[in-house]
């Protein structure tokens, strides 16, 4: 794009500053999709308490394991996000997600 375009406009949902920007709370409940099919859901994220980094995503194991949570660190293993198709796209197997360490809230979490 040159300087003399007009810069893009997207739709923003009625939604006030970066569309590109969404709520953690709109992401969860998402459908995580491995290399090799769906596998649970965004339960939710752990955050770094100094600088706001999303540390891990919470995934729900519930269609094959009720009850299971486990951690997936996004930095090495999300894809990309569908936001049309409300999906989690994630760089692993099934089976390396549910060989992820499992969440347990009481435990602390260590980077």
């Amino acid at each position: 794009m040159s300087w003399s375009e007009p810069v893009p406009t997207y739709p923003t949902n009625n939604r006030k500053g970066d569309p590109h920007l969404r709520s953690g709370r709109e992401v969860q409940k998402y459908t995580v999709h491995a290399s090799d099919g769906d596998l649970g859901h965004v339960e939710d994220f752990l955050f770094d308490d100094e600088n706001w980094d999303i540390r891990y995503m919470v995934v729900a194991l519930r269609n094959w394991f009720p009850g299971r949570k486990v951690l997936i660190s996004p930095a090495w293993f999300v894809g990309r996000i569908s936001w049309t198709e409300h999906r989690v796209n994630v760089i692993m197997t099934q089976e390396d997600i549910r060989n992820s360490p499992e969440y347990d809230p009481a435990m602390p979490v260590l980077h």
